[in-house]
């Protein structure tokens, strides 16, 4: 049976306990993602539990979980998912920084059939962060558990003040966790659109009535400039959207054309 893309679990942590193991962890503990070109500004974790071979403690890997420091010398972590019966193979806090961006990928070690399955328990949920999977917003919300089927293609956006931090759990595929998932996808709350392609949609409204405006921008023959230029008017109407949104959305639309002459 296929995975849904996404389901908020219906099952309850203990968020103030997770929230308290999580400011007992210091400083420097937090290391930069291992991903290193798929982000700007700061992407950092802390290992809980991961495999004995992997590269790095935040990097996967294929060897017997090992319980790390602070998931050994601080009960509140499993006390915390006591009554979620799962399979851990991995365990990390995961903070995306005020003004941070994790670039849209795609996770493929997670698409087979036999491929951990990953939650999300968001422990710092600012209001102006975006988990766009698939183009749409997730709504997730600080103590809640969320399957996400992250081998599809997805980005992190935190226009906000304040730091995001999810726990991030890799657990075995088993008949309890697959029908907390089945169950979940009836109660999910439906996905919204992130604030990017808000935006995106605006600029464009911008220009059909502004035919100057629109003009002066058909006028520029270099794709990068005709980008900077755009990018530049967005931000001063202060309008948040990325490079990536608008070649996007500049292939998108020679696909458009091209269609209307082989149909």
């Amino acid at each position: 049976m296929s995975r849904p893309a996404f389901a908020r679990l219906p099952v309850a942590v203990d968020l103030p306990r997770l929230l308290r193991a999580l400011a007992r962890i210091g400083a420097d503990a937090w290391q930069g993602h291992f991903n290193g070109q798929y982000y700007d500004g700061d992407w950092s974790g802390v290992a809980l539990i991961s495999a004995a071979d992997a590269p790095s403690e935040l990097a996967p890997g294929k060897g017997l979980p090992v319980q790390r420091e602070p998931w050994r010398q601080d009960p509140d972590w499993h006390l915390a998912l006591r009554h979620l019966p799962l399979r851990i193979v991995s365990a990390r806090l995961l903070r995306l920084g005020p003004g941070a961006r994790i670039h849209e990928h795609r996770d493929y070690d997670l698409g087979g059939p036999d491929a951990d399955l990953r939650l999300h328990i968001p422990l710092l949920s600012p209001p102006r962060v975006d988990f766009l999977l698939d183009g749409q917003r997730m709504p997730m919300q600080a103590g809640e558990c969320w399957f996400l089927d992250l081998s599809r293609p997805h980005r992190v956006d935190n226009y906000d003040r304040q730091a995001r931090v999810h726990l991030v759990l890799d657990c075995r595929p088993d008949p309890w966790l697959a029908q907390k998932i089945a169950e979940g996808v009836a109660t999910t709350p439906a996905p919204g659109v992130g604030r990017a392609a808000e935006d995106f949609a605006r600029f464009c409204r911008m220009l059909e009535e502004d035919a100057a405006l629109c003009q002066a921008l058909q006028a520029l023959t270099d794709s990068e400039a005709f980008i900077e230029r755009s990018l530049a008017l967005a931000a001063a109407r202060g309008l948040a959207f990325t490079r990536e949104d608008l070649r996007s959305a500049m292939r998108q639309g020679r696909r458009m054309w091209n269609e209307q002459w082989m149909a």
